[in-house]
C-alpha cells in the first residue's frame, strides 16, 4: 500500500497507492515521530519540531523532484486558525527554499459538536478572514484533521476567495496529522479546482507519519473521544513510525497521536489535564485487572507485545501520572 519515493536519513517519503487523483504521501521525520509518540513534547518545543519536520519534507519533495512547482511570489500559506499555526509553514518555506516574500493568509474556523446529534459537528466561529491572492496562486496549508469540519469550511472559503479575487489556483499542498477525511475533502476540492481554474495542476496531501483512524461509537476501544482522536489501530503508517513504538511502552497506548493540537501548543495546562484524565482512566482499568498486553491489543493490535518485555501496566500508569502531575505543579 506504500511505495518509498525518497529517504534522506532525516526524512522518508512514501506514496500511498490509491486510486485518488491526489498525490497522497506519508512522510516520516524524527520530529513528527517524537510529537506523535512522546506527550512531553509540547509548547514551543512542539511547534518548532513540527516546523522543522515540514521544512525537511518541503526540501525532500523538491530535491527528489516529487513536487517542484512552487514559486516564491505565487505561494500563499493559508492559515486555518488556530491549528494551522502549529505547522510553521511560513518559516518552513523560508528554511527549505531561502524565500522571503511569499504571502500568508488567515481564516478562523472553530468547530463544535451539534447538541442534537453529538456525532455531527459544525462551525461556530469564522469571523476572522484576511486572504491575499496573487494572479496565480499556489496554496500551502497545514492542519490537524479528524472530522474535517474546519478543513472543509476553510477549503470552500479558499476556493470562493480565489474566484472572487480573480486568481487562478495552480496547486495545493496540504500537511496534516490526520485521518481519511482529509483525503475525502481534498479530493472533492481538487475536482472543483480542475473545473474552475484552467491552470490548476495538482493537489498534494502529506500525512505526517500516517493516515490515522478516527473512532466512532462502536470502535472497540474503551477510552476514546469520537470524532477527535486519531488512533493507531486500523491506520496506514510509515514503517519508521511503527518501529518507533517499541522505544517506549507508553507510545502505542496513547489515547491520540496528537491530542488537542491547539492546547498542546498554546495553553499547556489544558493539554496536561487531558493527559491526566487519560492515564487516570487507564490506571483504573489496570486496577481492575487489565494488562499491558490487553491494552496493546486494543490500541495497536499489529505490534508484537513480546518485543516490549515484561511491562506492568500499573507501573506504566504511575510513571505517566507522576510526570503529568509534576508538570501541572511546576
Amino acid at each position: 500500500m506504500l511505495k518509498k519515493l525518497a529517504t534522506t536519513g532525516t526524512c522518508s517519503i512514501y506514496r500511498m497507492e490509491t486510486e485518488s487523483p491526489l498525490d497522497c504521501i506519508i512522510a516520516s521525520t524524527p520530529e513528527t515521530r517524537a510529537i506523535e509518540n512522546d506527550p512531553a513534547v509540547m509548547g514551543t518545543d512542539y511547534t518548532r519540531r513540527l516546523q522543522t519536520a515540514c521544512t525537511r519534507v518541503l526540501k525532500t519533495l523538491r530535491e527528489e523532484t516529487i513536487f517542484t512547482s512552487l514559486k516564491e511570489r505565487e505561494t500563499i500559506v493559508f492559515n486555518i486558525l488556530r491549528g494551522g499555526l502549529n505547522f510553521g509553514l511560513r518559516e518552513a518555506l523560508t528554511d527549505a527554499y531561502g524565500w522571503n516574500t511569499h504571502g500568508s493568509s488567515f481564516i478562523s474556523a472553530q468547530r463544535t459538536r451539534d447538541d442534537a446529534s453529538p456525532e455531527e459537528w459544525h462551525i461556530v466561529e469564522s469571523d476572522y478572514t484576511k486572504v491575499y491572492m496573487p494572479d496565480t496562486a499556489s496554496i500551502v496549508i497545514g492542519d490537524v484533521v479528524a472530522t474535517g469540519t474546519s478543513l472543509e469550511y476553510a477549503v470552500n472559503a479558499l476556493i470562493g476567495e480565489a474566484e472572487r479575487q480573480g486568481s487562478d489556483l495552480r496547486s495545493v499542498i496540504f500537511f496534516t496529522i490526520g485521518g481519511p477525511r482529509a483525503k475525502e475533502i481534498l479530493t472533492a476540492a481538487d475536482a472543483r479546482c480542475r473545473k474552475k481554474f484552467p491552470g490548476f495542476e495538482r493537489t498534494v496531501l502529506v500525512y505526517l507519519e500516517g493516515c490515522f483512524s478516527v473512532p466512532v461509537p462502536d470502535t472497540p476501544v474503551r477510552i476514546k473521544i469520537t470524532g477527535t482522536d486519531l488512533l493507531r489501530r486500523d491506520a496506514v503508517m510509515a514503517p519508521e513510525f511503527i518501529e518507533s513504538q517499541y522505544e517506549n511502552p507508553c507510545y502505542p497506548l496513547q489515547r491520540c497521536t496528537i491530542y488537542d493540537a491547539g492546547s498542546r501548543a498554546f495553553w499547556t495546562p489544558e493539554y496536561l489535564e487531558d493527559l491526566l484524565d487519560y492515564w487516570t482512566r487507564v490506571r483504573q482499568l489496570a486496577d481492575a485487572g487489565v494488562t499491558f498486553e490487553q491494552m496493546l491489543a486494543e490500541r495497536f493490535p499489529d505490534l508484537d507485545p513480546q518485543r516490549f518485555g515484561n511491562v506492568n501496566l500499573k507501573t506504566l500508569c504511575a510513571d505517566q501520572l507522576a510526570w503529568v502531575t509534576s508538570q501541572l505543579k511546576s
